[in-house]
C-alpha cells in the first residue's frame, strides 16, 4: 500500500509514470488520503491527454511521412495564408520547412483552433525547430489590383520562392500555385498537415502583430481586436470616420465609400 509514502515522495514518483494503468497509480486511487487520490486522477488525465495529443500529432504527419518514402523528396514546404477575409490589412503567407522529426511541435494545429497565447508560444517553437521559414506580405494595393484570390496565390508563390532551401514538394492549404514544384492542395490542410499548421501559426502571429501596429496608427478602428475583419464595431467606425489607406477598396462596403479617414 502507499499510505506510508509522503505526498512529496508520491509526486516525485508520479512524474515518471507514463502509463495510466500503472500498478502504483492504481494503488494511489485506493489510498486513504483524498489528496493522494486526487493526484492520481490528475496524473491519469494528464497521461490520457498526452497520448491523444501525440496520436493527433502523428496523424498530422501522415502525409509528410508518406511523401518522405520517396527518396527524391528531401524537403517539404507547408504553405498557408492569413487574411483573405478582412476588410483591411494585408494577406500574409508563410512557407515553412520542418525537419522529419519534430516532437517538440506536439500540439501544433490549425492556428484558428489555438488561443492567442498558445499561438505565440508555438510560433517561437516553430522558429527554433524549422529548417526554413519565409513570410510574404501582400499589400492592399496588390489585393485591389489582382483580386483577393489571385493576390493570395501570388503571395504563396513569393513565399515559396524566397525559401533558402529548395523544397521538393509543396503542401498547400486549399490552393494551387503556378510553380514547377510538385504540390498537393489540401482542404482543411491546416488541420491535416503539420507543415501547413506550422505555416498557419507563423502567418497568423505575424499578421496579428502588423494589425496591432496599425491599431496605433488608426486608434479609432480597434484593429488590434478585430484584426481588420468586418465586425459591427469596424463597420460602425467606417461609417463614422471613413476608410483608411489599409482598407481594401475592392471590398464592400468600402468600394462604395467616398469618405477618407482624416486624423
Amino acid at each position: 500500500m502507499t499510505n506510508h509514502l509522503s505526498v512529496t515522495k508520491i509526486k516525485e514518483k508520479l512524474v515518471l509514470i507514463k502509463d495510466e494503468t500503472d500498478n502504483f497509480l492504481m494503488e494511489l486511487l485506493h489510498d486513504s488520503r483524498k489528496s493522494v487520490q486526487s493526484l492520481a486522477k490528475k496524473q491519469i488525465n494528464f497521461i490520457q491527454k498526452s497520448k491523444k495529443e501525440n496520436q493527433a500529432h502523428q496523424k498530422r504527419l501522415e502525409i509528410e511521412n508518406k511523401l518522405y518514402c520517396n527518396p527524391n523528396i528531401q524537403y517539404i514546404a507547408g504553405i498557408d495564408e492569413v487574411g483573405r477575409g478582412p476588410l483591411a490589412g494585408p494577406v500574409v503567407t508563410a512557407a515553412v520547412i520542418l525537419p522529419r522529426t519534430c516532437d517538440a511541435l506536439i500540439g501544433v494545429n490549425d492556428s484558428k483552433q489555438l488561443s492567442h497565447s498558445k499561438r505565440i508560444v508555438y510560433a517561437q517553437l516553430i522558429e527554433k525547430v524549422a529548417l526554413d521559414i519565409q513570410i510574404h506580405v501582400c499589400d492592399v494595393s496588390t489585393i485591389d489590383s489582382l483580386n483577393i484570390y489571385q493576390a493570395t496565390r501570388q503571395s504563396m508563390l513569393e513565399a515559396v520562392n524566397q525559401l533558402s532551401l529548395h523544397p521538393d514538394y509543396l503542401l498547400i492549404d486549399a490552393m494551387q500555385i503556378d510553380s514547377d514544384i510538385p504540390q498537393l492542395n489540401l482542404i482543411k490542410g491546416d488541420q491535416r498537415s503539420l507543415s501547413i499548421a506550422a505555416a498557419s501559426i507563423i502567418a497568423k502571429v505575424y499578421r496579428d502583430n502588423l494589425m496591432i501596429e496599425y491599431a496605433k496608427q488608426y486608434p479609432e478602428f480597434g484593429f488590434d481586436s478585430h484584426m481588420g475583419y468586418g465586425t459591427k464595431q469596424h463597420l460602425e467606425t467606417l461609417k463614422l470616420h471613413g476608410y483608411t489607406s489599409i482598407h481594401r477598396r475592392s471590398f464592400a462596403p468600402i468600394s462604395t465609400m467616398t469618405q477618407l479617414y482624416q486624423k
